[in-house]
């Protein structure tokens, strides 16, 4: 009798002890999968707020000013907005007009608010004999107010009053729109390759970009480089036997706020504008003069192509 009450008692043990193990590797199972869910869970958050915090930037908005006398603006217009809208995360509107005239009915005259909205402005317009003053400060008021802006080509022969090859008065309404640009020019010879180099080897919208020689273009002639404009590149062109020795990029601060600007004078031809050296310069000027250039001439975190 002693024996069986023993090995009753020894199987009551052994089934009790079975079933805490059970219990326990039950609950030890159950205490591993919370806590495998809980780590997915907290990757799948950190995941989530990863990509929330490299989310890219809004865009660069920026306002396209193209038409008027001598130039392919159709096509340029949309050469440009395709070419840059490929290297930064900038988003082009356009105001455009068909007239080829020298006073084109450009859609931002008589309207000083023209720019309200964006972060910065292209004046690519060919607008020479548009001369009345209070219609040139209205140009330039968003300027003056902070608005950056980048001037290409012809947008140097713009807006004038006066004489452009006459020497400049400093506030005189002869000088608004060349002490904007920060250099006056009068004229051009005739087509021709240009040779251009890069002088500014060191400053963010030069840096790496390496020089080359157009087909053949426009040279814009130097009349006056204001103070404060600072050289970027100059070409060379030979015509004839005499070699023109021009700048042709440059940046300014203008006004009371020292408002970033770039011009370049290169872009007659439709295959200038399309060319990707070119493309380039134009977009560095963009990123600089908006303040989205890094100092080593890439595009700041989440303004390059695709927002990158």
């Amino acid at each position: 009798m002693r024996d069986e009450s023993q090995a009753e008692e020894f199987c009551i043990r052994l089934r009790t002890t079975f079933l805490l193990d059970k219990r326990r590797w039950l609950t030890h199972n159950i205490r591993m999968k919370s806590h495998a869910r809980f780590c997915l869970l907290a990757v799948a958050s950190l995941v989530l707020t990863a990509s929330y915090s490299y989310a890219a930037p809004a865009p660069i908005r920026v306002l396209l000013i193209t038409g008027g006398c001598c130039h392919d603006y159709a096509k340029q217009k949309d050469i440009l907005k395709k070419g840059i809208e490929e290297r930064a995360n900038v988003a082009i509107d356009q105001v455009h007009t068909d007239d080829k005239s020298t006073k084109p009915p450009l859609a931002i005259l008589g309207n000083p608010d023209y720019a309200k909205g964006y972060d910065l402005v292209i004046h690519d317009e060919c607008a020479a004999d548009i001369s009345d003053p209070a219609t040139v400060e209205g140009v330039l008021k968003p300027h003056r107010d902070g608005t950056p802006a980048v001037n290409l080509h012809c947008a140097m022969h713009c807006y004038r009053i006066g004489k452009p090859e006459d020497p400049v008065t400093p506030g005189t309404p002869h000088g608004y729109w060349f002490e904007y640009l920060g250099l006056q020019s009068s004229g051009h010879g005739p087509q021709e390759p240009i040779a251009i180099h890069f002088t500014d080897s060191r400053g963010a919208v030069a840096k790496g970009l390496s020089d080359w020689t157009t087909i053949k273009e426009e040279h814009y002639n130097n009349i006056h480089v204001f103070e404060g404009a600072h050289e970027i590149a100059r070409g060379k062109q030979v015509v004839g036997t005499k070699t023109n020795d021009f700048v042709v990029a440059w940046s300014n601060l203008y006004g009371p706020k020292k408002t970033r600007v770039f011009s370049t004078t290169i872009g007659h031809n439709n295959a200038t504008v399309e060319d990707p050296r070119y493309l380039d310069l134009v977009t560095r000027g963009v990123l600089w003069a908006s303040g989205h250039l890094n100092a080593d001439g890439t595009p700041a975190k989440g303004y390059g192509p695709a927002g990158k």
